[in-house]
């Protein structure tokens, strides 16, 4: 389906509504539900007439879950709304109705009605975008709604939502550790509050630490927990993918997304759909695995970047910005054989630099640190190359490290780190930049 194009005056205004948001309520993160659920009821309760949902967390994984998921219904026939973050480019991209990413106009009368209803009380911008998104949601009918969680679960906003039509749970490890907590359980439990009584759950592979807190939670609240290799099973063969659970055997095309870090995520939103009886056809769901796409999830660039580089050459972006990310594509580039592998890294300020580049470090034939003027809460290049133990180069920009790359042989560029150099990495590379 296609997208809204931006409309730039109006998109002006929507940042600046959201810049009135910060200043009315300055803090980014404070995690609860009970603001959100005041001004919902101030709002008429849209929160309690959405179609069927699937709630999805995780540290890793969970937008590329959202992703199968929207795929899968709409293989299917079927009208998705998908609710994600953070936004790559435009804050439209958070938010689609039936398909569409929400248009600018539509966007800005939500934040206005909003903010009016809100009537100065306490709320923080991501209560609002989640209120506007369940607001739309509430007026435009559709089959499914796919609403990721933005940071832990139990105390994250979308978890208002009382009983989703099934819970997903992607792959868990260390990240926001200032609010999730500073061990693996601790976040595990954080992320275990979306699994609610009578509701499937499902996971996919986790760590021993992870796995024994959602099997707590999920016979707490008595509610069953499909986990990967019991519930369900998703493995390579012959050219595709073959999985199988108690409804029966599924044999899949290669996912949409590249990296086989993606077979656990497409397995868990295929768990997810099928426990929710939603009777979407095995023939529209196999098609959606193979036809999901997202953004800056292991994604071949072709514009502007790419031309930077040698002709033959690849550049790829991902998203990855902790320490399970960086686990994930040190094993997907360990499988890049046949040239040599050229890093950039961009960093947020607050995430574990040392610990996403270690497993990459073996990996990368050179390894190079960067910041885009643009890019929010930039971690310092000095800061990357420190972590990497003196190893990485300054780029100090992607446009300058593509510039110095060897062009001796063959290479390939993965650009990675940050959600947020992501971004401004799509908009350089963009057939038409930005003005």
């Amino acid at each position: 389906m296609s997208d809204n194009p931006p409309n730039k005056r109006l998109q002006g205004r929507i940042s600046a509504l959201v810049e009135r948001l910060h200043t009315l309520y300055p803090r980014m993160i404070d995690l609860g539900t009970g603001r959100l659920l005041r001004l919902l009821a101030d709002l008429g309760n849209p929160h309690m007439t959405l179609p069927p949902a699937v709630h999805v967390a995780g540290t890793n994984g969970k937008g590329s879950t959202c992703a199968f998921l929207r795929a899968m219904g709409e293989a299917a026939g079927k009208t998705v709304h998908v609710y994600t973050s953070p936004h790559l480019v435009r804050f439209n991209e958070r938010i689609r109705i039936a398909g569409e990413l929400v248009s600018d106009a539509a966007l800005e009368a939500a934040f206005e009605e909003i903010e009016r209803v809100n009537a100065g009380q306490d709320i923080t911008v991501f209560e609002v975008l989640t209120a506007a998104a369940l607001l739309l949601f509430s007026r435009h009918p559709a089959d499914l709604c796919v609403l990721e969680v933005g940071l832990g679960g139990r105390f994250d906003a979308t978890n208002v939502i009382a009983r989703p039509a099934a819970s997903a749970i992607a792959s868990i490890s260390m990240d926001h550790k200032d609010f999730l907590g500073n061990t693996i359980a601790k976040i595990a439990g954080e992320k275990a509050g979306i699994i609610k009584q009578g509701v499937p759950a499902v996971t996919g592979w986790q760590v021993p630490e992870a796995m024994a807190v959602l099997r707590e939670e999920a016979a707490s609240v008595g509610a069953a927990l499909l986990a990967r290799d019991e519930a369900w099973s998703i493995e390579p063969s012959g050219d595709g993918l073959r999985y199988q659970d108690s409804q029966g055997t599924l044999l899949l095309p290669l996912p949409g997304l590249a990296g086989s870090f993606q077979y656990d995520n497409a397995g868990i939103a295929l768990a997810a759909l099928r426990a929710s009886r939603l009777g979407y056809p095995d023939a529209a769901l196999a098609r959606g695995v193979g036809t999901a796409s997202w953004p800056a999830r292991m994604q071949r660039l072709t514009g502007h970047l790419a031309a930077q580089v040698p002709q033959g050459w690849e550049v790829w972006l991902d998203g990855g910005h902790n320490p399970g990310g960086g686990e994930a594509l040190a094993a997907h580039v360990a499988r890049w054989t046949d040239r040599p592998t050229h890093v950039v890294v961009g960093m947020k300020r607050s995430k574990d630099a040392a610990e996403f580049l270690r497993p990459i470090l073996p990996h990368a034939a050179s390894l190079w640190a960067v910041a885009e003027p643009e890019q929010h809460l930039a971690l310092a290049v000095e800061d990357i190359i420190a972590a990497s133990g003196g190893v990485a180069q300054p780029g100090p920009d992607i446009a300058g490290a593509l510039a110095q790359l060897p062009r001796s042989t063959s290479a390939r560029v993965l650009i990675c780190g940050s959600l947020y150099l992501a971004g401004e990495a799509l908009k350089l590379d963009s057939d038409t930049p930005p003005a």
